[in-house]
């Protein structure tokens, strides 16, 4: 275990999902962390900008860009609270809720060519593992907090 390189393992891993994401949908080339967040947005539904890029993980000003150029591909829309003004809400176009459906049919239909390939032990084996992992990592006292906050 010591000998493997697990860094190079996830980031492998992690590209290897971001590239599904190129040319995905309809010609418009989508990033990975735009990907993340237009999944965000529509398992949150209307939450603030800071709610998402907390979620995330991403500092306000570089989530703030991303928002910009997702709103500029008529993917996101941006509104201000009814209640306090300052804050803006999130939310998916017509065209954002096809491009999130397109990606998550891609990444299911990835997913289940990649476990056709598994028996059954393997498959359990690796949902298990994954779901060990996470947990793990939610309760690691280095994980899921940023420095900002």
């Amino acid at each position: 275990m010591e000998n493997e390189n697990l860094r190079g393992l996830f980031q492998l891993l992690t590209r290897r999902f971001g590239l599904l994401n190129k040319n995905c949908c309809d010609g418009i080339e989508i990033s990975l962390v735009q990907s993340h967040i237009l999944y965000e947005i529509n398992r949150q539904n209307n939450s603030s900008i800071q709610q998402i890029a907390e979620t995330l993980g991403t500092d306000i000003t570089t989530f703030s860009r991303q928002i910009q150029s997702l709103i500029k591909l008529n993917l996101v829309t941006k509104t201000q609270d009814a209640e306090d003004r300052r804050i803006s809400i999130l939310s998916l176009t017509e065209e954002g809720m096809k491009v999130n459906q397109l990606i998550d049919q891609q990444m299911n239909d990835y997913l289940n060519e990649i476990f056709k390939t598994m028996n059954e032990f393997e498959k359990e084996s690796v949902v298990r593992s994954l779901k060990l992992l996470n947990d793990k990592m939610l309760k690691s006292s280095v994980c899921c907090t940023t420095p900002w906050g």
